[in-house]
């Protein structure tokens, strides 16, 4: 039984297979080493620091409800409410700590949403894929690996089917079949932490029809196995990673942690059968993806907020050093930031109480709640990060470059004229304003404003869930009743 720290997981990166990266034109060699690539690779290793500290211990890890072993939360199988309570404790707290994307939650949702769909397939068809996955996700407890959860293909022309594309590779879709597995190739979208994942686990996007069974695939394969190309998402103010600077850390903003996207080609990739959770069993798509859209949207009631939490805490700080936190306009700008976040964490906690046991044994949470909890994501972010631009000024995207700080008679202009309230280092208002940038404007704001609108699906299509599950014929009723009318 392994579990892991930080140091251990970037080990397991090294020792794998070489990977075809391309990043802004160049192909990358060792991704461990390089900067912009690194800061995203430590998000991800806070995991699994977090697991061995005394007072997170009891929220990162569980018992595996397959062996009984400790295992790190993001490897885990639902078991209950608690367990679906305690995820979205467990995302806030990494949130904070990192003020980023930490990239394993789309991985802990696919394992679960693939396990219920698995069980139903084989209800109905005697089919093996759930035995198969139990297996899978034993060695990803054993291993403590990380699943790069994908379901997002580039889809093309979105007024057609993925059979009627002309081009069938903005789909994932299976090429050959073989007796001892298949071949696929295609390509998805926006990829959290591709590169930093041990295995990538692969969902149809959408539900399908009769015509799209060879677009029907569920499977697991390698980061490194032969066939994949990684072409690495540019985000906003990357190029300050590589700052050599003295003080180049500063214009960061949050010099230590990032986010990461990738576009990732599958071309003829081989599956063997025993990786195969889903081949042509259209009908079970919508199950799918359903399930895992409202895993993840539930996950937003976590990590955004924890972000938002950095984001109330800067917003703080720079009143502070500006010295007006007293003022009777700042403290109600941040209240409101907090009920706002509140309110978000209210809806991932609420989705999460809700949940119920599936037929596979494992617990989904509330769908209608969980797409609530979402659609306010899509909208609030927006307005706790208006509030932070509002409070902060409009110093922080016309700041002059750390580069002034490296040279001492520069400095001393940037410290005399860019001093704040008295008694704070000029150095430390600049790093907050920094911070702020990189919340909002920057590469966190990938992952806090971007990701707030789009992951987990578009603002609509919660709607289009939230209105399927609303149930108006039952509150017409209600309304009627009340009102003495009879149907």
């Amino acid at each position: 039984m392994v579990l892991m720290t930080g140091k251990e997981y970037i080990e397991t990166l090294e020792k794998r297979g070489p990977l075809t990266i391309y990043l802004m034109g160049q192909r990358v060699e060792n991704p461990v080493t390089n900067p912009i690539i690194r800061a995203s690779m430590n998000s991800i290793a806070l995991t699994y620091d977090l697991a061995h500290r005394p007072e997170y211990r009891d929220i990162m890890t569980t018992k595996s409800v397959l062996t009984g072993n400790t295992i790190n939360r993001f490897c885990h199988l639902h078991t209950g409410v608690e367990d679906l309570q305690n995820k979205v404790k467990m995302l806030r707290i990494l949130g904070q700590k990192c003020g980023t994307c930490f990239q394993r939650c789309v991985g802990m949702d696919s394992l679960n949403a693939v396990y219920l769909t698995t069980y139903d397939i084989d209800q109905k068809f005697g089919t093996q894929y759930h035995k198969r996955f139990i297996e899978y996700v034993k060695m990803v407890e054993e291993k403590d690996l990380v699943i790069d959860g994908c379901m997002t293909d580039p889809k093309g022309d979105r007024s057609k089917r993925p059979s009627e594309q002309n081009d069938p590779d903005v789909y994932i879709h299976v090429t050959e079949r073989q007796e001892d597995g298949v071949v696929i190739r295609g390509a998805k979208a926006h990829q959290t932490g591709a590169i930093n994942s041990h295995e990538h686990l692969i969902m149809p996007t959408l539900a399908m029809r009769n015509e799209d069974k060879d677009f029907t695939i569920c499977c697991a394969v390698p980061a490194d196995v032969e066939g994949i190309t990684y072409y690495y998402g540019r985000q906003s103010c990357d190029l300050r990673r590589l700052d050599e600077t003295k003080e180049g850390d500063v214009d960061c903003g949050n010099p230590v942690y990032g986010g990461q996207e990738c576009l990732i080609i599958f071309d003829d990739v081989f599956v063997p059968n025993d990786r195969i959770f889903m081949k042509g069993e259209n009908e079970f798509c919508g199950r799918l993806v359903e399930s895992f859209a409202a895993y993840h949207r539930q996950s937003y009631g976590g990590c955004k907020v924890g972000v938002g939490d950095v984001l109330i805490g800067a917003a703080a700080t720079i009143a502070d050093f500006n010295g007006v936190l007293k003022a009777s306009h700042i403290q109600d700008k941040i209240t409101e930031m907090t009920h706002l976040n509140e309110t978000l964490y209210s809806c991932g906690i609420a989705c999460s109480a809700a949940g119920q046991k599936t037929e596979a044994g494992n617990y989904l949470v509330d769908l209608l709640l969980a797409n609530v909890c979402k659609q306010n994501v899509t909208r609030f972010p927006y307005e706790i990060a208006r509030l932070l631009q509002d409070i902060a000024g409009g110093l922080f995207v016309t700041c002059p470059s750390s580069k002034e700080l490296s040279d001492p008679e520069t400095r001393k202009v940037i410290e005399k004229y860019l001093v704040g309230a008295e008694g704070v280092d000029t150095v430390d208002r600049i790093k907050i304003l920094r911070l702020i940038e990189n919340l909002t404007l920057g590469r966190a704001a990938v992952g806090y404003l971007t990701e707030s609108m789009h992951g987990a699906g578009s603002p609509q299509a919660q709607r289009i869930m939230i209105n399927r599950l609303s149930n108006i014929d039952e509150k017409m009723k209600l309304a009627k009743a009340l009102a003495r009318i009879e149907n």
